[in-house]
Parts: structure tokens; C-alpha cells; sequence
């Protein structure tokens, strides 16, 4: 499970950084990608990765501002041309009126795609759990910007228990069949007689990763439970240290209220983006320092990183 970021700028593109987006990818987990945000030009950035947009199986948009959203025609008329690849549904999630947003764009342009997208629309009274699969949940709560934003919060769930082949060697349990059923949690008797318990040879079921991704917002208590022991916190950095009031005035937050959000959730990382292109490179290194004073394992993402969950 990685996370790479397509686009980590505030607002407007600039020459380091591009408007919002970021692409989970689940890649050995379930052979997709999960794309959160589609800013303008998110395509572009896309052909700079080796994410192939056929894998992207999901959109999730956390509000409607512009540069969360205007990517997403392109992004959608371009995965259609990939003729040579089968083509496969697409889900949408986000605010009411992303689906009128789209559909509006492709019809104006006369643009027709090859594939179905199927949109998950809602609003305050119709959050919480949005989506289960076999091995995820996502749960999405509203935020506190200056329009309806969301953050969301994806759950692995637990991972299957790992045999242990070594011991059963040890005791005397031939490689072959035998393997195959104490691995799916059954007892078998050895030829000697000896029984084996599958419980024995199999360890306990491990935690699935938890990743909050957060969109604009100023420091809110639904941020902290979205975020409570989270293995990755991706949140917004518009601001740096002193910048409270005009934070506050535009619905964003500083570094210093992530890393508060950080620390009273418990998360285990905190990765900063959305940063303004107020902020030169000579600045980011002071944003992470700040922020570090609070929250120790800070981190100032840049475009087209990629980090390991």
C-alpha cells in the first residue's frame, strides 16, 4: 500500500507544485488504484507515475472547490482511450452535485466514454460508513471549510494470519496438501497419528492500515476522529506558524494546527500538503520544523513522492 502524491499546492497550480491530488494505491492489496481529488491537470501528472488509469477503479472527492475537481473530465475522457486495455467501471464518490458537475462537462464537450461511472453522492445527513468491500470500509465526516468538504478514513481490514512452515516441518508435517488445509484453519492427524492443530502453526490475525486523507479544512474535532490512531494522516497545510486568524478566515489550517490534529488522534504519521506557493522551497523546511515541535514524525510531501504505508 502506497501513496503518491499528484498534486500537493493550494488553490492555483504553481511551478513546484500542482492543485490537488493523490492516488492510494492498493495495488497488491486488490489490483487498483484509489484517486482522492482531481485537480486541474492531475492527468499530466499521472503520465510522470506508472499508475495506468485503467487500475483506477475510484474517485474520492472531498468538496467542490476548483482546483479538487477540474481535472476530473480529462482524467475521465482520457482513460477512455486506452482501446488496447479492457474497460471497467469507474465509482465516484463525493458532495451532491459532483455528478451533475461531470456530466454536464462530458455532455457540453460531446465527450462519450466506453465505461459506466457510478456515482455515491452525499450530504451532511447521509455520512458515515460510504463504502465496504471484502477488505476495506471508508467512512467520510464533514470538515469546517467555507463550502460542504469532507475528509475520509479507509480501513484495511485485518489481515489473515501467516503459517508458520518452518515449525511445521519441525513437526513432522510433509509439505504438500497437508499445508493447504492447516493454512485454512483445519486440524489434520499425520500418518503416525500425531494431530495437528491448525491454531497452533497460524498466528494471530494482524491490524489492517488505517489512512485519513482530509480535505480543506480548519482544525476540527471531526479531524481528530477520522484521524485516531491512524497509521498516515494526510492533512492540509495552507498556512505556517502565526498564520491562525488568516487561516481561520479562509477555512484552512496551519502546520501547527495538523500537527495538533496529529498528536490528539494518535496518529503514527503526519504527511502535510495543500501547501500556498506563498511558501518558497527555503520554507518548507521551517513548515516541518515548526510542526515537529508538536508532532514528532512530520513530513512536507512534494509532488510526485511516493510513501509506503
Amino acid at each position: 500500500m502506497d501513496i503518491q502524491f499528484l498534486g500537493t499546492g493550494a488553490g492555483q497550480p504553481s511551478k513546484a507544485r500542482n492543485v490537488s491530488s493523490l492516488a492510494l494505491k492498493l495495488l497488491d492489496e486488490i489490483n487498483a488504484v484509489w484517486l482522492f481529488d482531481c485537480g486541474e491537470g492531475t492527468q499530466n501528472r499521472i503520465l510522470e507515475t506508472t499508475i495506468r488509469p485503467r487500475k483506477v477503479s475510484k474517485i474520492f472527492i472531498t468538496h467542490l472547490h476548483g482546483d479538487h475537481i477540474f481535472g476530473l473530465p480529462g482524467f475521465l475522457s482520457s482513460r477512455a482511450f486506452q482501446a488496447n486495455e479492457e474497460q471497467t467501471d469507474l465509482d465516484i464518490y463525493g458532495p451532491q452535485g459532483i455528478k451533475s458537475f461531470v456530466l454536464t462537462s462530458l455532455r457540453v464537450s460531446g465527450s462519450r466514454l466506453p465505461y459506466k461511472i457510478h456515482f455515491h453522492e452525499f450530504d451532511q445527513d447521509s455520512l458515515g460508513k460510504i463504502l465496504e468491500t471484502d477488505k476495506f470500509t471508508v467512512y467520510a465526516e464533514e470538515l469546517d471549510h467555507t463550502i460542504f468538504c469532507v475528509g475520509y478514513r479507509v480501513m484495511q481490514k485485518d489481515l489473515e494470519g501467516t503459517l508458520d512452515a518452518e515449525k511445521l516441518k519441525a513437526a513432522g508435517v510433509p509439505f504438500g496438501p497437508l499445508f493447504g488445509k492447516i493454512k485454512n484453519g483445519q486440524d489434520v492427524v499425520l500418518e503416525d497419528g500425531t494431530e495437528i492443530k491448525a491454531t497452533d502453526y497460524i498466528s494471530a490475525p494482524r491490524p489492517g492500515k488505517v489512512v485519513t486523507i482530509l480535505g480543506d479544512t480548519r482544525k476540527t474535532n471531526a479531524s481528530v476522529r477520522l484521524a485516531v490512531n491512524a497509521d498516515v494522516l494526510v492533512h492540509e497545510s495552507t498556512y505556517g506558524k502565526g498564520d491562525e486568524k488568516i487561516a481561520r478566515n479562509h477555512g484552512h489550517s496551519t502546520n501547527m494546527q495538523a500537527a495538533q490534529v496529529a498528536a490528539e488522534a494518535g496518529a503514527k504519521r503526519l504527511l502535510l500538503n495543500h501547501i500556498s506557493a506563498r511558501f518558497l522551497s527555503k520554507d518548507i523546511s521551517q513548515l516541518k520544523k515548526d510542526a515537529a515541535t508538536v508532532f514528532e514524525n512530520v513530513h512536507v510531501v512534494k509532488d510526485l513522492e511516493e510513501v509506503e504505508i
